[in-house]
């Protein structure tokens, strides 16, 4: 019942909720990114949702678009604005997506969603990450972030789905919260976010 129904009744209002709280919050990040990247405040990326249906996906912008002699774009930490890295820190990036969990797109609870790139790499197991709505956070959020390599984390996305309940979701929640509170797990070792996935030979 939950994961057909109550699911997404509860995304929704929390949401609504949320984006209504958070209004004036918003509002005071869009003036400070708007004055930091000279008006470009969010980042929209296509994105592999549910069954892999792809979705916009809505962002504050962290990251100015800065290339080197060549035209390629600098690494994402020499992207990484001053108010990027503490909005950033402070996760008030991902804010945004309770619009996309309005719009149906997104679940306050999922794997996240990761690149359109990615999808012809997944073994048949990480497949299944696809099969519910991606999240805003989620059971590997909560276990390392982008702290944690790409294998754990397609493990954390896959149990979460076998597992998915009203309990692990609302045990997620708290711990998000006690995550985003400490900055644990924003950065990989080597990376300002998280490494590119280059596939695996696992089935």
């Amino acid at each position: 019942m939950y994961k057909l129904f109550l699911k997404r009744l509860f995304d929704f209002f929390v949401a609504l909720i949320g984006l209504i709280v958070a209004g004036p919050l918003i509002l005071l990040v869009i003036v400070f990114l708007a004055v930091s990247n000279k008006g470009d405040v969010f980042f929209v990326q296509k994105r592999p949702g549910k069954n892999e249906d792809i979705f916009q996906i809505l962002k504050f912008k962290t990251m100015n678009d800065k290339k080197d002699e060549h035209g390629n774009l600098l690494s994402d930490e020499k992207r990484l604005t001053p108010v990027g890295k503490f909005i950033r820190k402070t996760s008030l990036d991902e804010l945004p997506q309770l619009l996309n969990v309005l719009k149906g797109e997104m679940s306050l609870i999922g794997p996240r969603p990761l690149l359109v790139s990615y999808l012809p790499l997944y073994n048949n197991t990480q497949k299944k990450r696809h099969l519910v709505r991606p999240g805003i956070t989620g059971w590997a959020q909560v276990n390392g972030r982008n702290a944690i390599a790409w294998d754990k984390k397609f493990e954390y996305d896959v149990w979460y789905v076998e597992n998915l309940s009203f309990w692990l979701d609302l045990k997620i929640i708290l711990l998000t919260v006690q995550k985003v509170l400490k900055s644990d797990g924003i950065s990989s070792d080597s990376s300002a976010t998280m490494e590119v996935f280059t596939g695996n030979s696992k089935v």
